[in-house]
């Protein structure tokens, strides 16, 4: 079985690309997996920057291949905020309700046609030998006026799917990743994956 570190020690994220990789029959491990604590500042201003600084500096510190990403929401109304900030839109304790709290109090005002939001997935490819690649993706929606569902995190429960009626966080994990901004971000990964994963394969 294939081993792939995923630059993170998020589990809701670690979820999402174990259903991604699943049908490829690869074992995601994430930050979670290793002994020893690694913890890498994120100090890009976008997306793409923040995602290769983590790959680069997890594959090098493990000699192994990463995946990294760095994603988040933007809000047209909060002029494209949280941003790169969103995981810590609302504090560094990084709190999902927090961010949702701050997200909804912001939008009060706001009506829901001015509401239009995405969420934005970099993905970044770093390993022994090999240039860092990076894929992206995007998932368009709306922010709602209140939370939906339990499943995913972040901001799921607020970010609305207006072609499904519903928010990202009343889909199934397997719903989810096929429209999802990381599914989307790997979906151009996998016009690149049989190289990829022949890499893989040979580092073993």
């Amino acid at each position: 079985m294939k081993e792939l570190f995923i630059a993170t020690n998020n589990a809701g994220k670690a979820k999402d690309f174990e259903t991604l990789f699943k049908p490829f029959g690869v074992t995601v491990l994430t930050l979670n997996d290793i002994d020893e604590a690694i913890d890498v500042e994120e100090t890009g201003d976008t997306f793409e920057a923040n995602a290769i600084l983590k790959a680069e500096t997890v594959a090098r510190l493990l000699g192994k291949f990463v995946i990294a990403d760095d994603s988040g929401l933007e809000i047209d109304a909060l002029d494209g905020a949280p941003g790169v900030y969103s995981a810590r839109y609302a504090g560094e304790r990084k709190s999902d309700n927090a961010n949702n709290d701050k997200v909804l109090e912001g939008l009060v005002a706001v009506p829901e046609e001015g509401r239009g939001a995405r969420f934005r997935c970099v993905l970044a490819v770093a390993g022994p030998g090999m240039e860092t690649e990076t894929f992206s993706g995007s998932c368009e929606g709306r922010i709602h006026s209140e939370r939906k569902g339990t499943n995913g995190f972040g901001y799921d429960p607020i970010f609305y799917l207006p072609d499904r009626k519903c928010t990202m966080a009343e889909l199934s994990a397997e719903e989810k990743s096929s429209i999802s901004h990381r599914g989307a971000a790997l979906a151009n990964l996998k016009k690149k994956l049989p190289l990829f994963l022949k890499q893989l394969k040979d580092s073993e």
